[in-house]
C-alpha cells in the first residue's frame, strides 16, 4: 500500500508542470485586460501593471483561486453584467481561465522587475502613410474601399485547409477503384448530401490539335498557334453541373462569412462543414429561367471549385474543373472539325442551344444530341469554366503534356463552348471567351463577392475527375485556383 501511494506522488508531481508566467500568463493579462486596467486608464480603480498592484485588496489570491475576485469575475456567465472582460470578442476561452486559475493555486509567481506594457499605438503618418505612398493610386484606392466595407482580414487557415485537404485524399485513395485505365468506365454516382445523381463519361487518354487555324473560318487569333497536346486519362461530366446538384452546396452551409468559413464555428464541426461555402445570393439565382433539370449558372470560378472540393468528400472520388486543353478534347471527341459533328452551322441546331433556337433563355441539360463520346451541351446552353487564365497572345506554343495555362490574376480566365446568349461561331470547338469584371457589376456588396456573377446568365460548369489523383498539396493548389492572388476582391 504505502509503495503505491510513493508511486502516485511521484507521478502526480512529474505530471503537474508548473504555469509558465512570461509564456502562459503575460500575454493573455496584455491581451485581454490590460487596455482597460492601466494606470492611466481613469475608468478601473484596478490595475495590472506589477504583481504587487494585480493581488491588492483580495483581487488576486496567491496560492487560492477560488477566493480570488479576479477567477469569480472571469467565470461569470456571459449574461452576467459583471463578466470581464466586458467585450464579446475578448473573452477568454476555458483553456486561458484554467491556466490563470492554476497560476494563481501555483503561488501566482511574478517575475521581478516585470512590468506589463501596452503595446506601442500605430501612428498613420509615422508607420502607415509611408507604406502607402509605395503603392500606386488604384492600389490605395481599393485600399480604403476595403476599409469603408469594414477592413475584415482572412484567418491564417492554411493549416487547417491543407490538413483537411489530407484526410479527403486519404479517403479518396482508399476508394479509388480504377488504378489503371484499361478499368475505367461510364459511371453514375449520387451526391449523398442532395441525394441527387451526376453522370461520368470516361475520355481515354490520347493526342489531338489543340486550337484552330487561319483557315477555319470565323477564327481568332487567340486560338492558336495549333500544337498537338497529350491528354492523360479522366472522366468528365455528361452533362453541365445542375441546380438539383449545385443549389445543395449554395444555400444549405448556414452562417457563413464572406470568405466562406463558418460564421460560428466549433471544434465539433465536421469536416464537411470546413469547406468553404457561399454565402446567402441576394437575388434568386436561376432569373426565373427554371431549376429542375437546368443547369447552375452565375458562379464564379471560385465557387465551381468549392463545390468540386465539397463533391470530393461526400463521394470519394477528386473532383475539379477541366484544363482548356481537357475540355476541348472532350468536346472534339476525335473529331478535327469546327463542331464536333462538322462544319455546318445548319446542324446546329440538333447539337446545341444558342441565340437562333434558345427562346434567349438556358434549357434543360441533354434535350440536344450528344457528341461522338456521349457528352451533352458541349456546343452551347451555358459556357463552361476551365481552369485557365486567357492571353491575347493565345496559347504557349511549347506547351505540349497535359498544359495548363496559370496565372495569379483573377482577370482573365477562359470560359468554353458558348451559350444560349451567344452566335454559332462562338459555339465552335476552339471558341474561347475570357472572363471580365463587368460579370459581377450589378453585385451590391463592397468588396463584390467572391461567389456570385450577378451579370453571367449564361455561364455554368461541367466537372471531370482524373484518372490519376494528384497529392494533396497540389489539390489544395488547384480547388484555391479561383481565388486573386494580387488583387482585393
Amino acid at each position: 500500500m504505502l509503495r503505491q501511494v510513493i508511486i502516485l506522488i511521484l507521478i502526480t508531481s512529474s505530471c503537474g508542470a508548473k504555469v509558465d508566467f512570461s509564456k502562459d500568463i503575460l500575454p493573455i493579462l496584455e491581451s485581454r485586460c490590460f487596455k482597460c486596467h492601466r494606470q492611466n486608464y481613469k475608468k478601473s480603480d484596478y490595475k495590472l501593471e506589477t504583481r504587487n498592484s494585480a493581488i491588492a485588496d483580495d483581487i488576486i489570491v496567491p496560492g487560492d483561486s477560488n477566493k480570488s475576485i479576479f477567477i469569480e469575475l472571469i467565470e461569470l456567465d456571459d449574461s452576467d453584467e459583471d463578466v470581464m472582460p466586458p467585450s464579446k470578442e475578448e473573452r477568454l476561452p476555458k483553456k486561458e481561465k484554467q491556466l490563470l486559475r492554476d497560476w494563481i493555486d501555483e503561488g501566482a509567481s511574478w517575475p521581478q522587475g516585470v512590468v506589463l506594457k501596452m503595446p506601442a499605438a500605430v501612428d498613420f503618418k509615422r508607420d502607415i502613410n509611408p507604406i502607402l505612398q509605395k503603392l500606386t493610386e488604384q492600389e490605395r484606392e481599393k485600399i480604403k474601399i476595403w476599409i469603408k466595407s469594414g477592413a475584415e482580414w482572412p484567418p491564417d487557415n492554411n493549416q487547417e485547409s491543407i490538413g483537411l485537404t489530407k484526410r479527403i485524399r486519404k479517403l479518396i485513395i482508399s476508394q479509388s477503384k480504377e488504378k489503371k485505365e484499361p478499368e475505367m468506365k461510364n459511371y453514375s454516382s449520387t451526391i449523398p448530401q442532395s441525394e441527387n445523381a451526376y453522370h461520368m463519361i470516361a475520355a481515354p487518354s490520347g493526342s489531338f490539335l489543340m486550337g484552330s487555324s487561319e483557315k477555319e473560318s470565323n477564327h481568332k487569333p487567340h486560338e492558336g498557334p495549333v500544337r498537338e497536346v497529350h491528354i492523360d486519362a479522366f472522366w468528365i461530366g455528361k452533362y453541365e453541373v445542375s441546380w438539383n446538384e449545385y443549389e445543395k452546396f449554395m444555400i444549405d452551409g448556414g452562417r457563413r462569412k464572406k470568405d466562406g468559413s463558418k460564421q460560428f464555428p466549433s471544434p465539433n464541426d465536421p469536416d464537411i462543414d470546413l469547406i468553404s461555402r457561399p454565402t446567402k445570393p441576394y437575388v434568386e439565382m436561376t432569373f426565373g429561367m427554371g431549376k429542375d433539370g437546368y443547369p447552375a449558372i452565375s458562379m464564379t470560378q471560385h465557387a465551381a471549385l468549392q463545390y468540386c472540393k465539397w463533391l470530393s468528400f461526400q463521394t470519394g472520388h477528386f473532383y475539379r474543373l477541366p484544363t482548356e486543353a481537357e475540355w476541348e478534347y472532350a468536346c472534339r471527341a476525335g473529331t478535327k472539325t469546327a463542331y464536333s459533328f462538322g462544319d455546318s452551322e445548319k446542324d446546329l441546331n440538333d447539337y446545341g442551344w444558342f441565340i437562333d433556337n434558345a427562346d434567349f433563355k438556358y434549357q434543360k441539360a441533354g434535350k440536344k444530341k450528344p457528341n461522338p463520346w456521349g457528352i451533352h451541351d458541349m456546343h452551347g446552353n451555358v459556357a463552361e469554366w476551365t481552369m485557365d487564365v486567357f492571353s491575347k497572345e493565345g496559347y504557349d506554343a511549347k506547351s505540349f503534356d497535359n498544359p495548363w495555362a496559370r496565372g495569379r490574376n483573377l482577370y482573365p480566365r477562359v470560359a468554353r463552348g458558348g451559350s444560349w446568349n451567344d452566335f454559332p461561331e462562338s459555339l465552335r470547338s476552339t471558341a474561347r471567351l475570357p472572363s471580365s469584371k463587368t460579370w459581377k457589376l450589378q453585385d451590391p456588396q463592397l468588396p463584390k463577392s467572391i461567389w456570385y456573377l450577378t451579370d453571367a446568365q449564361w455561364l455554368g460548369f461541367r466537372i471531370i475527375r482524373p484518372l490519376k489523383v494528384p497529392s494533396a498539396e497540389q489539390m489544395e493548389s488547384i480547388w484555391n485556383t479561383g481565388i486573386s492572388h494580387d488583387t482585393l476582391e
